[in-house]
């Protein structure tokens, strides 16, 4: 019984309010539109001056000849297979390398195979082959050699005819990649993530008591009162609220009004087990004892005000 009390007291203190960070969001949207704002401008701009496009030329062929006679479903199933096939052959080394040296590409295998992708559409006997490069002359010439060379590797491989071309690659207009819409969006939505990830860490962070609710809340007891802090004026200075020579208010008679609360509750009698809120007579004792010290003070101030403006 004891640990589900525990636990319950522990589940009651850890229990974060969804309200209160709803509404801590809601007070700091400049802050969330700032960082929307930040990381659309960083995406875009990172994207827009320091990515190098790239531009995609594709070119098509198909697996049969024109001399080839399909006359069976076994040929059909026959040609599946070879797709795959066909498919490793384009990137072997024989054939990427044939296709440098016949452009005199100065790069090695490895640079041009990762630009390079194979692809046999779903239900079909032909093959795609895309070349990727940032020039878009360059990326179409590759793929009509890559295409020509596949087509040789293939016909001397399997001693037949070439493979039909369906469709040749031409010079693309429009770059591939990178995706500016996508990426500034992407940043915009980091931007705001990290700026709202900031404020609820922070406000989980902050275990300061800042209003009379809080005390209820967070430690149990009642506020008796609430009473003004006069805050002293800086004779150097000349203005409310300025530390003096020593860092420290101070406290005189011809001081501005409220600038700030302080409370009194009652005492916490605090343990492993229990968790009270009473109050003895020595605490009684001690509050109006407080209270008749800030009263005469306070009777003082006004006094030595009305003395000095009647002299005056």
């Amino acid at each position: 019984m004891a640990m589900d009390e525990k636990n319950v007291r522990m589940g009651q203190e850890t229990e974060i309010d969804l309200l209160e960070i709803a509404h801590l969001l809601w007070t700091r949207i400049w802050l969330i539109l700032a960082g929307f704002i930040a990381g659309a401008v960083i995406a875009f701009t990172f994207t827009k001056f320091f990515i190098t496009p790239q531009y995609k030329a594709d070119s098509i062929i198909y697996i049969f000849s024109k001399t080839t006679s399909i006359s069976s479903l076994a040929d059909l199933q026959i040609g599946s297979q070879l797709t795959g096939d066909f498919t490793i052959i384009a990137t072997t080394r024989e054939v990427i390398n044939s296709v440098i040296d016949e452009l005199g590409l100065d790069m090695t295998y490895e640079t041009l195979v990762k630009n390079v992708s194979v692809t046999n559409p779903t239900s079909s006997h032909m093959l795609k082959i895309a070349v990727k490069n940032p020039s878009p002359q360059l990326a179409a010439q590759i793929c009509n050699s890559l295409s020509e060379k596949l087509r040789e590797q293939i016909a001397d491989i399997m001693n037949t005819d070439k493979p039909s071309v369906v469709q040749r690659a031409i010079v693309p207009q429009k770059k591939d990649s990178p995706n500016t819409t996508r990426n500034t969006e992407i940043g915009a939505l980091i931007g705001v993530v990290l700026v709202a990830g900031f404020l609820i860490v922070r406000y989980l962070l902050d275990d300061t008591i800042k209003t009379d609710e809080d005390v209820k809340k967070y430690l149990g007891v009642d506020v008796l009162a609430a009473f003004p802090y006069v805050r002293g004026i800086d004779s150097k200075h000349g203005k409310n609220g300025k530390a003096g020579k020593n860092g420290k208010k101070k406290k005189t008679a011809s001081s501005g009004r409220v600038t700030q609360r302080q409370t009194l509750t009652t005492p916490v009698v605090k343990d492993s087990k229990t968790r009270q809120s009473t109050m003895s007579e020595e605490s009684r004792t001690k509050v109006k004892e407080t209270l008749a010290e800030l009263a005469k003070e306070d009777l003082q101030e006004t006094v030595e005000e009305t003395t000095g403006k009647g002299e005056e």
